[in-house]
């Protein structure tokens, strides 16, 4: 059967996608989040994500066929480009569940994980690249401290080139993840200014956690306390800092190159 063509943007379900892109409210009070493309959505799924409603726009994309499973819904052109928030996404959507990251969810499969941790991170597209060079170094997990932005943004989801689907992802408060890492036996390595010790000198090869702070503030005085060593990336210009997610893949690389990957 033909699925059911909306081509009203007064539609219900119009003005629904439209607060899910807009409203982290909104996004947090349904569990639910809007992803646009074929590729986020792939990975996405991939990941373990409840696709809920899939669509699409049969103008733009004629390839897609309704899934048995899920409820499948075309858009008019003028509607599909009301709700996407590019124009390069293929023509298709999906509003999915949302999946619950507190620490109780991260398990490793290996005695030696390679975390990192970004502390207050508030720019989308300074996560999004951190989370895409956590996803190319493959580690074991993503923890946020003190999250400043809801992980489901859609301006998140596009920077990470839906690499937020594709890495192991945990949130809590500084204390939280500084016990977490405790308890399992995490060294915490942090990006740190002061008492540091040149990262090359430093050895990852046990179970670590690179700890990145924003690049404002650095960070706060609680992680300080309890990182087993400081680490710096020299610098030979005029500035003392690079961009977080510059550094992170330094870091994470250093750590990779010396576990032998």
């Amino acid at each position: 059967m033909e699925p059911k063509l909306i081509s009203s943007v007064q539609n219900p379900l119009v003005k629904k996608i439209l607060l899910l892109k807009e409203k982290s409210r909104e996004r947090k009070k349904t569990g639910l989040f809007v992803v646009e493309g074929q590729r986020e959505l792939e990975l996405a799924q991939k990941g373990g994500y409840v696709l809920k409603q899939l669509l699409y726009c049969p103008e733009i994309n004629s390839r897609v066929k309704p899934g048995s499973n899920v409820e499948t819904i075309q858009l008019s052109k003028p509607v599909y480009e009301k709700v996407a928030h590019r124009g390069t996404t293929e023509g298709i959507l999906g509003i999915l569940e949302a999946k619950d990251h507190s620490l109780d969810n991260i398990h490793f499969k290996t005695k030696k994980p390679l975390v990192l941790v970004a502390e207050a991170p508030e720019k989308p597209g300074n996560i999004g690249a951190l989370l895409r060079t956590a996803d190319a170094a493959a580690v074991d997990a993503v923890l946020i401290a003190n999250p400043k932005s809801d992980l489901y943004n859609p301006n998140i989801v596009r920077s990470s080139v839906g690499c937020v689907f594709t890495n192991q992802i945990g949130m809590g408060s500084t204390e939280q993840i500084i016990q977490f890492l405790k308890s399992n036996q995490i060294k915490i390595y942090c990006a740190a200014l002061s008492a540091s010790k040149n990262y090359v000198e430093c050895d990852f090869t046990a179970a670590s956690a690179i700890v990145m702070g924003t690049e404002a503030t650095g960070l706060t005085e609680s992680w300080l306390q309890n990182s087993d060593q400081n680490i710096i990336i020299p610098m030979q210009g005029e500035i003392d800092s690079m961009n977080v997610s510059v550094s992170a893949a330094i870091l994470i690389f250093e750590a990779k190159r010396q576990r032998g990957f």
